[in-house]
């Protein structure tokens, strides 16, 4: 059976292609149609092709509908809706890497689990105690992501830093009591100000060199830096007299990091809203569409902030 999918090229250029399908094996099942939604390593890959090692798979933030099912699989039956897969119309997925998604009246688009797992983890090695003050660098996707989940935890003082305000217009919108504008403010004296209020955990999801230098400079003397964010590329700058000196931790909380299988948690707390997608899914675009719709994040849409593709 053909199905849809996509494939980067070298240049970054996204070429749609059609890929054949068989049978699920004995462990797998067979998921088709849904929504796959865009990674910040997409854009990356699209931006600099072959410079970007690895380059992204074809979509790693599926979700769809279970077709077939494999001879050996338990617990999944055709119809149901579930996370896994990526930009393909229809894929065959080994079945422990499935997960059911209970019945819910959000939209495909607003039940992409995957980067919702990846909070999940970046929540765990925050190591939150009741009455901490935390601050998060970056205010796209991700660390609305990880906003979300900080205002249900017993902390007793949250703030959003980021270079574009509609971002931090966005976090305020979510509950978000405090944000500030590394773009528009006197650095030093931004820095000053919060590095005043001890900061125990600060979250850097920006995945930028100075996102890494604001967590180290305004974080608390023994506190917790958590690196969220990728910094894209082969070297990164840390100032070790700064890192020494400050005797904070340092812990990576990228997905292969994990405390736990993610997966579980982030799926019941999408159902019960505690992380909502909708204000935060802007572009969704049907899959012969997103070649187009990558142009436009490449070229710097300001209103970007998720993109979702239909399958």
């Amino acid at each position: 059976m053909n199905a849809n999918s996509i494939r980067y090229l070298d240049d970054g250029t996204v070429e749609l292609i059609d890929i054949k399908i068989g049978d699920p094996a004995d462990n797998e099942v067979q998921v088709q149609g849904g929504a796959c939604g865009i990674c910040s390593w997409d854009i990356a890959t699209a931006k600099l092709g072959s410079k970007m090692n690895p380059k992204a798979p074809a979509g790693h933030e599926g979700v769809g509908y279970v077709a077939k099912v494999g001879r050996n699989v338990k617990g999944l039956r055709e119809g149901d809706r579930v996370a896994g897969g990526g930009f393909a119309s229809l894929r065959n997925l080994a079945a422990e890497r499935v997960y059911k998604i209970p019945d819910s009246s959000l939209a495909d688009e607003y039940w992409i689990v995957e980067p919702v797992s990846c909070a999940v983890t970046g929540l765990d090695h925050c190591r939150i105690q009741p009455g901490h003050r935390v601050a998060v660098i970056g205010a796209g996707f991700m660390g609305l992501l990880i906003l979300q989940g900080l205002l249900h935890s017993p902390i007793e003082q949250l703030v959003a830093i980021d270079i574009a305000q509609n971002r931090l217009d966005l976090a305020q919108k979510l509950g978000v009591p405090e944000v500030r504008n590394s773009a528009t403010a006197d650095r030093e004296e931004l820095v000053q100000s919060l590095k005043a209020r001890d900061y125990d955990v600060v979250v850097d999801t920006s995945g930028s060199q100075a996102g890494l230098d604001m967590a180290t400079d305004i974080v608390r003397r023994g506190g917790l830096i958590n690196l969220f964010g990728w910094l894209k590329g082969s070297s990164a700058a840390f100032d070790p007299t700064k890192w020494h000196l400050g005797g904070f931790t340092v812990v990576n909380s990228s997905p292969s990091s994990r405390l736990r299988d993610p997966f579980p948690a982030a799926i019941r707390l999408i159902h019960q809203g505690i992380i909502d997608l909708r204000p935060l899914v802007t572009h969704v675009e049907a899959l012969n569409n997103y070649p187009a719709l990558m142009q436009t994040i490449v070229a710097g849409d300001s209103s970007y902030v998720k993109g979702v593709v239909t399958l």
